[in-house]
């Protein structure tokens, strides 16, 4: 079969790859479309220890099982393959398993023809569901994770709140998509690349900024910030735009390590919490969500074949996408 392979850093490459070999409890799925996650953009410049060449990278994706008992199905996956037996996993935090796998990490991932994942992974999507749209339930249930653990930490309810969402890229902008839906009406995004912020704004997101913008960063103005980047200097934005009081969720993992400010955390009484992916729960109500266009109408999506994945992770590397998703489609006719 076809696949897109991270054989070393900065170096993706379109080539045969045997097709695989499913272990007694995976199916086989036929790939419709993968999307390109910023963490695969982090394997693709060298900086991710846990994805090792050669390695087929992708878990957003969607796709048809091939064989079995659900022959014809059209799934979603959860990338993650955990126990479901630990105390993480029986109490519904299955994200958290400390036994968990991942494709496109420790297992070949979606940017192939074909794929074997585990079957208790599956997630159903409607057989109707547009392609980009059913392939977006990833970054879409780490959006509605990530606003779900911030309406708990909340004084007021989210509608009352002023929102700033740091990043524009396909989380990011989902997360505003969302809050939208769930009645915010203050949000402000703030992005760098100018491309990306005008898709922003075309998709419906009103005070779209360039975080280069002296109001991007106002100081204690915002009840509720989400790092959807994980910088050192978004965190720097983050931190200085919240309100005493208020609420940081940091989504995003670009810098491992940084200073940050403890005197305003601990004087304001700021809530920062990490957030990591979804739960099993969340994709399921994330694929609800989207069949009821919660998240809008999605054309900022941007779908190229896979054989051109080298020229997209290239692209996104240069800034030169103003997409906030770009999808790869191993059949271009498909």
């Amino acid at each position: 079969m076809k696949a897109l392979v991270y054989t070393a850093p900065n170096e993706v490459t379109f080539r045969d790859e045997p097709e695989p070999a499913p272990e007694p409890d995976d199916v086989l799925l036929e790939v419709e479309a993968a999307g390109i996650c910023g963490s695969d953009m982090h394997a693709y410049h060298g900086r991710d220890p846990r994805r090792v060449p050669p390695l087929i990278l992708g878990h957003e994706l969607v796709g048809r099982v091939l064989e079995g008992p659900w022959a014809g199905r059209r799934v979603t996956v959860n990338p993650l393959s955990t126990c479901g037996r630990c105390a993480y996993c029986v109490s519904g935090r299955d994200n958290l398993c400390s036994h968990r796998t991942m494709i496109g990490m420790t297992r070949p991932g979606g940017f192939a023809e074909r794929i074997a994942v585990p079957q208790r992974t599956l997630i159903d999507v409607p057989p109707d569901m547009a392609v980009r749209v059913a392939a977006l339930t990833e970054p879409a249930a780490t959006a509605l994770h990530a606003l779900g653990v911030a309406v708990r930490a909340l004084p007021r309810p989210l509608p009352e709140a002023r929102v700033l969402v740091v990043g524009g890229g396909a989380v990011g902008l989902l997360v505003a998509l969302l809050a939208r839906s769930y009645g915010c009406r203050d949000i402000t995004l703030v992005e760098t690349n100018r491309g990306r912020g005008e898709s922003a704004r075309r998709a419906g997101v009103a005070n779209v900024l360039d975080a280069t913008d002296p109001g991007a960063s106002a100081a204690d103005a915002h009840d509720l910030v989400l790092d959807a980047v994980g910088a050192a200097g978004t965190r720097t934005i983050a931190l200085r735009a919240v309100r005493p009081g208020g609420v940081v969720v940091h989504i995003g993992l670009a810098d491992h390590a940084s200073e940050i400010d403890m005197r305003k955390l601990t004087l304001a009484e700021i809530t920062l919490i990490g957030t990591y992916t979804y739960t099993t729960a969340d994709l399921r109500a994330t694929v609800a969500a989207l069949a009821a266009g919660a998240f809008g109408a999605l054309e900022w999506v941007e779908e190229r074949p896979l054989g051109a994945g080298a020229s997209a992770f290239a692209d996104l590397d240069a800034g030169r996408s103003a997409a906030a998703k770009i999808l790869l489609r191993p059949r271009a006719d498909g």
